[in-house]
């Protein structure tokens, strides 16, 4: 069955300085949104339970519960922009080492 599952697999775009930025852009979009939704839930669930939760304080617990949770949510996201950031300095490298070795004279 994971022969059937591998050759139905897309083969993955190379990946560009702007598909980089917008999978980082929407990935972080996507930490900010969860920080935000985790910070207004515990605002308030501390108002319905009757505690005056102040704006920061429930800020600073979004933040602290939205990292870890956003690693396991949000790892598909992430996994992507860890494999454009790699494909997009690939490119970069392989440029580099093409123009030294034209810099140098080399032969094609």
């Amino acid at each position: 069955m994971s022969e059937d599952s591998a050759s139905t697999e897309t083969p993955t775009p190379r990946a560009t300085m702007g598909t980089l930025v917008v999978a980082v852009l929407l990935y972080t979009l996507a930490r900010l949104a969860l920080v935000a939704v985790i910070a207004v839930v515990i605002y308030f669930v501390g108002k319905i339970v009757g505690v005056d939760i102040p704006v920061l304080v429930a800020a600073v617990f979004g933040v602290l519960i939205a990292l870890p949770l956003g690693m396991v949510l949000f790892k598909t996201l992430r996994l992507r922009v860890n494999d454009q950031i790699a494909q997009v300095d690939a490119d970069r490298s392989a440029r580099h080492a093409d123009l030294q070795s034209r810099l140098r004279g080399d032969e094609e």
